[in-house]
């Protein structure tokens, strides 16, 4: 059973959060807030999908004076939904929506003070940053307070304030801070209507932000809740894995209380995700607060990998290696072919709950520890812990056979976050029966790449596109995936506005920006190549980037058999 960090319990209208409150499944409205009836049907589909609470994009006054038309229209039709006004760089914005619906979401990164490019600030300056906080903050918590509106204080990696970054990097202590400082100031005024969210693209780092966030509000008497999710996830399986993967290995944690899938598509799509995740913790959980708090400290903050002894692989693939059946010519290639693939080698082989302890078994052999429960992550975990405190260095890789079809999630959610980790030396999954479109494999690499373990194609940094993007970003992302999906290792964001693509594209090596309608900036890093790039041209420009700065290979030729 998983003893989950119990935090207090708040109302975003008639739903709680946070407490013995169920998790709760969010989503946000990719329509223009302006059009009414676009938006209020988009909110209605997602409630009928089983989404709790809706976000919307509020970039300014507006957008913002809309939402009570949005409301009432949802109030004649029945619909009860709670509405999270979503706002950047516009307190005035705020204090409007905290008026009207039942939240605001605010970045800390943006919310104060706007970018300048400075680098180093003197004390006096960071003391003036603290009390502009306190100056911003504290009108939007009166009128929070007066109607009873929730606030979530959302930290996103890549647009974290210029102080804070000098201060702390673009980390996640960083981005632990950045809220908290917004956190105190609301204690300080003795508001505790809270949520409270750390979202990055990079898995890895979102899982880290959220412990160290845990950490450090048990370390300040803090227990509010915790909105998860990674952000500009993308789309399809990549998308699906990715966010499996980052919300899951913290739900294990005991951490999370709302959640929120951001897929590049209809927003209706990222639902029966998010419901698919929640069910798989459903009965691993108790309601118990985390008793032993040190052990809790001991999660890792950063990555600590298991280095096992590989020579007696025999391969020079120092990343995980994915073991499988021969697949048709198009897919690729396993590193080891089964069932011969260990053939000669020494191999113990470890069935789910029978345990066999590995003291003082030699290093030189291989283990394969196949799992057998349904939910197969805490019989994994659990091997795994009584392997380390062995000191055993033998390679381990991890098996299981599935049946029936779908088990996409399932598979990321058992196998992700130990490979999030950097534990394992193999990954080996199986179906009893493949069929079309569903190759073990595929899914093989495919977590692998997710999970941040090993990278064998390009990596997308999408965002799931709101009522701030005026060009067609699922069309853009798919021509750009077509056009550059064999240039392994490279890092290509598509996002839908200037606001927070700059920034939250913080490690991908090019950028697809929109900028208003139809039009498109390019970047390479974090420098602006091109803007008002028209949004059929775009594409072709940006593989032109890439050329010229010499990160372009052609792909494969493609072997058709006469």
């Amino acid at each position: 059973m998983i003893n989950r960090f119990i935090t207090r319990e708040i109302k975003i209208g008639e739903i709680g959060i946070g407490g013995d409150n169920p998790i709760r499944i969010q989503s946000m409205t990719n329509t223009n807030t302006m059009d009414v009836n676009a938006t209020v049907e988009q909110i209605l589909r997602l409630t009928d999908a089983g989404c709790e609470i809706v976000r919307l994009a509020v970039p300014g006054i507006r957008e913002a004076h809309k939402l009570e038309e949005i409301k009432n229209e949802l109030i004649k039709l029945r619909c009860n939904v709670p509405l999270i006004a979503d706002v950047h760089f516009n307190p005035e914005a705020a204090i409007i929506a905290a008026s009207l619906i039942e939240k605001v979401r605010i970045n800390p990164g943006n919310y104060t003070d706007r970018n300048t490019g400075k680098v180093n600030f003197s004390d006096v300056e960071i003391l003036a940053s603290k009390q502009r906080i306190k100056d911003r903050m504290t009108p939007l918590i009166e009128v929070c307070r007066k109607y009873g509106t929730a606030l979530r204080i959302g930290s996103n990696h890549g647009s974290l304030s210029e102080r804070i970054v000098s201060q702390y990097g673009n980390t996640p202590e960083g981005m632990v801070e950045s809220a908290l400082e917004f956190v105190r100031v609301c204690r300080e005024l003795n508001f505790h209507n809270l949520v409270l969210s750390m979202k990055a693209s990079n898995v890895r780092l979102m899982v880290y932000s959220n412990r160290l966030l845990v950490k450090q509000m048990l370390n300040e008497n803090m227990d509010y809740p915790i909105h998860l999710g990674v952000t500009e996830a993308g789309n399809s399986a990549d998308g699906r894995l990715k966010s499996a993967i980052g919300i899951g290995a913290l739900l294990a944690d005991g951490i999370g209380d709302t959640i929120r899938v951001s897929l590049t598509e209809d927003p209706v799509n990222e639902i029966p995700v998010a419901q698919e995740i929640i069910k798989y913790f459903d009965n691993e959980y108790s309601v118990e607060k985390i008793p032993e708090v040190d052990h809790f400290f001991n999660l890792p903050h950063s990555y600590q990998p298991r280095y096992s002894d590989r020579s007696v692989l025999n391969t020079g693939e120092k990343s995980p290696l994915v073991l499988g059946s021969k697949t048709n010519p198009e897919e690729q290639k396993p590193d080891i072919v089964m069932p011969d693939g260990l053939a000669g080698k020494n191999v113990l082989f470890i069935h789910g709950n029978n345990a066999v302890k590995n003291d003082g078994q030699p290093n030189n052999q291989i283990i394969v520890f196949e799992a057998v429960r349904e939910h197969a992550l805490f019989e994994i975990k659990e091997f795994i812990r009584q392997n380390l405190k062995a000191g055993s260095e033998a390679p381990v890789i991890l098996r299981k056979k599935y049946s029936g079809k779908n088990f996409l999630i399932k598979a990321a959610l058992d196998f992700g976050p130990v490979f999030l980790e950097g534990y394992g030396d193999g990954l080996w999954i199986e179906y009893e029966k493949e069929t079309d479109g569903e190759n073990s494999v595929t899914l093989s690499f495919q977590l692998l790449q997710a999970s941040g373990a090993r990278i064998t194609k390009t990596e997308y940094i999408a965002c799931p596109s709101c009522g701030r993007t005026l060009y067609d970003i699922q069309a853009s992302l798919e021509k750009i995936r077509k056009k550059t999906g064999h240039l392994k290792g490279l890092k290509i964001a598509v996002m839908g506005c200037i606001v927070n693509g700059p920034g939250e594209m913080a490690d991908a090596d090019y950028g697809y920006i929109g900028m208003g309608a139809g039009k498109v900036a390019l970047f390479k890093g974090k420098l602006l190549m091109k803007k008002g790039v028209p949004e059929e041209e775009a594409v072709d420009q940006l593989i032109g980037i890439i050329k010229e700065n010499g990160d372009w290979c052609d792909p494969p030729q493609q072997v058709t058999s006469v």
